[in-house]
């Protein structure tokens, strides 16, 4: 998923905290822009693992299924946090 992807996300959910004023009518008007751009970032920052966890979590399943999945995120966990001490 491009950045470019990602910041045209940005921009729109900037645009919805400029319009509506902070309270409850703006966190649900803007909450799907908010989760977009939450998922394009991660996207961008960890493909590999954020796949992942949508191919083994999507879903329920077996026992081992389970597993995997609880192995995909934490590979995210990490992943992410190897980006947040770069800062």
């Amino acid at each position: 998923m491009p950045v470019s992807q990602c910041d045209r996300l940005y921009q729109a959910l900037r645009d919805c905290h400029r319009r509506l004023p902070a309270g409850p009518q703006r966190e649900a008007a803007c909450r799907h822009l908010n989760r977009s751009l939450a998922e394009c970032l991660v996207a961008v920052s960890c493909p590999d693992e954020s796949e992942a966890v949508k191919a083994l979590c999507s879903t329920g399943g077996t026992a081992l299924k389970r597993s995997q999945c609880q192995q995909a995120q934490l590979s995210l966990a990490v992943c992410l946090s190897s980006h947040q001490s770069q800062s």
